[in-house]
């Protein structure tokens, strides 16, 4: 049977929280589950003009348990000079049991049909598997904080003559950032935030328009979940600023650790500083909130360029997961003048992947 969550209701979060914990995603061996706290539930899905009914979930006639979920969130997104407003749709999670019983088909075309009742037509989702037919396609990459702990959870292994002295050597970061006038955001940052991001994005052809009230909610730091820093020069100017959140996974099968806590690269917007600076320190930052590593998606192409040929100097190393974003039609458009209009994004936030192992 169909139900409309009310993530407001304290109980309704719990069995949400409790579906993804034991049925989202994993990686390919089983060994680590994403760990999505309820406090980061609320943060991701209750963005600026969320709506109740785009959290679509599906439960057991008889006992009334949540097996299955769905959810959308507004997103306006700028295509050349048009703005355009879609859904990005995340959280697709069907229980174990009922993987083979077509449910996610249904889920599917439920939230498709609530998003069309709002007058919305337009969607966007990610995947790490490739379907027909990415709009983009972008590499992980990911970086050791505490080499140890990821080596012991078999995230990652030696390679050969590399012993785990000379990997923590080799990973080991200062204790304090080097950016002059960097420091947490604060409220009343907002609009200058706000400013760099959208002036910074139109140099892209896809990209976000965020108002104030959306930056607020994206990027004011919030514990445990998401850490923004702003540069501010002499003159009291924003000129720079850098954002990554924080996901745990659950490790599973191990008998010492239960929990692996990573950081997820945001929005880093740079006009003065050196991207590799801020990067860097983005790592010294993640280190000293007792992040475990650090992911960052390749999404602007300067980025991708810069931290490849930086690969060994902020030991950043590639993965082998790559994420493809989509653009899904959610109305069957029948006429040609019609399809002349389809329009193509990307959304740069995305929440979800699979997490993957490497060597060092």
């Amino acid at each position: 049977m169909w139900d409309t969550l009310d993530l407001g209701n304290a109980e309704v979060l719990k069995e949400l929280y409790t579906l993804l914990n034991e049925n989202y995603v994993e990686d390919d061996d089983n060994m680590f589950r994403f760990d999505y706290s309820p406090e980061f539930l609320l943060w991701a899905l209750r963005p600026p003009g969320w709506l109740l009914q785009w959290h679509c979930g599906v439960r057991v006639s008889s006992n009334k348990k949540l097996v299955g979920f769905i959810s959308a969130i507004p997103a306006n997104i700028r295509i050349y000079d048009s703005v355009k407003k879609m859904v990005e749709i995340n959280f697709l999670c069907v229980h174990k049991k009922l993987r083979s019983k077509r449910v996610a088909p249904v889920l599917i075309r439920e939230i498709t049909r609530r998003v069309n009742l709002e007058g919305i037509f337009q969607a966007v989702y990610t995947a790490g598997v490739v379907l027909p037919k990415p709009v983009a396609t972008c590499r992980y990459w990911h970086r050791s904080l505490n080499p140890r702990k990821l080596v012991e959870v078999k995230f990652s292994h030696l390679s050969r003559n590399m012993t785990l002295q000379r990997t923590m050597k080799l990973y080991r970061l200062p204790d304090v950032t080097k950016t002059s006038g960097l420091r947490p955001m604060e409220p009343r940052d907002v609009k200058a935030v706000r400013e760099l991001t959208n002036s910074y994005l139109k140099r892209f052809h896809l990209a976000p328009v965020m108002d104030e009230e959306e930056v607020a909610h994206w990027f004011l730091p919030k514990e445990h979940i998401v850490d923004t820093f702003v540069v501010e020069n002499s003159s009291g100017k924003l000129t720079d600023f850098l954002s990554f959140y924080t996901l745990p996974s659950t490790v599973m099968h191990h008998p010492a650790h239960k929990s692996l806590k990573a950081a997820y690269s945001f929005y880093n917007i740079h006009t003065e500083t050196p991207l590799l600076d801020l990067m860097n320190d983005a790592l010294i930052i993640a280190k000293l909130v007792r992040d475990t590593l650090l992911f960052v998606l390749c999404i602007f192409p300067s980025m991708c360029v810069k931290v490849h040929k930086a690969s060994y100097c902020i030991f950043l190393h590639t993965g082998r997961n790559h994420l493809s974003f989509f653009v899904l039609f959610v109305c069957l458009l029948s006429t040609m003048s019609q399809k002349k209009n389809l329009v193509a994004l990307f959304i740069i936030n995305s929440i979800a992947t699979k997490p993957k192992r490497h060597f060092v």
